[in-house]
């Protein structure tokens, strides 16, 4: 390239057609609407999970009642019911026990989930507690107490159906990675199962996971992640990032056209 061209000033670019500039509009407007209600829609979703949390710690922290009976069975949901304290009378199906995999603040091992026939027949599958992986030399056949008739409380918990959360169970093996009251009771011959389980507190399985000790009640985490704030503003964000570069291309359009 000679020196000449070199200092030759360029040819400004020409402004944009009307087309392309009814394209860019329409195009920011989706935009700039879409991230607002996007951002709205996550202020909402803050507001409803900030009222879930409020009506589960007043969940957990009501007296017990009865667990819902077989009638009640149909109308047994989440929203209205899990982390609701209950309470449940009659005794344990010990031989029908199993074994699923858990993490706990106590370390890796596994949930002890028993069957509970209760006066009327029905059966509700309980979580007595974690067990170390060497409690029972592995598995879920000793009789970690009490015998007999009792009662127990804790709370109200759905049952963890396969999905992809969850390694697949296997009940031919009798190895189990979610809570499926459904698939426990299949594999262990059951009938008239409650469709929730129930996670025994810290006074119905006071245990210490060790020897014959038995299972530690008492470990429910309950936990609900709120980071509906911090992508409201990310939305909010980018809805205005989207009106700085709808200015940007006025202005340089502005100066094209003056040019």
């Amino acid at each position: 390239m000679s020196a000449t061209s070199a200092n030759e000033p360029k040819t400004p670019r020409r402004p944009r057609g009307v087309f392309v500039l009814g394209l860019l509009v329409v195009l920011g407007a989706l935009l700039f609407a879409g991230f607002v209600a996007l951002g709205t829609w996550q202020v909402h979703r803050s507001a409803w999970k900030h009222d879930l949390v409020a009506r589960v710690d007043a969940r957990v922290h009501s007296p017990p009642v009865d667990a819902p009976r077989r009638g009640q069975w149909p109308l047994v949901s989440a929203a209205n019911d899990e982390y609701r304290r209950v309470r449940l009378t009659g005794r344990f199906l010990d031989d029908r026990s199993v074994r699923v995999r858990a993490s706990t603040a106590l370390g890796m091992g596994s949930w002890l989930l028993t069957p509970f026939l209760q006066r009327d027949g029905a059966v509700v599958v309980v979580n007595r507690g974690f067990v170390s992986p060497t409690w029972c030399g592995g598995k879920a056949s000793c009789t970690p107490g009490p015998s007999g008739e009792t009662t127990i409380s804790g709370l109200l918990r759905i049952s963890e159906p396969k999905g992809a959360l969850f390694q697949p169970n296997d009940p031919a093996n009798d190895r189990w990675y979610s809570r499926d009251v459904a698939a426990i009771a299949k594999a262990k011959g059951l009938t008239d199962v409650a469709p929730y389980f129930v996670d025994a507190d810290a006074a119905s399985s006071p245990g210490r996971g060790e020897g014959n000790d038995g299972p530690v009640g008492g470990l429910t985490v309950i936990a609900f992640p709120d980071n509906h704030l911090s992508y409201a503003l990310t939305w909010y964000g980018l809805a205005l990032l989207t009106l700085v570069g709808a200015w940007v291309v006025w202005r340089d359009e502005r100066r094209k056209r003056r040019s």
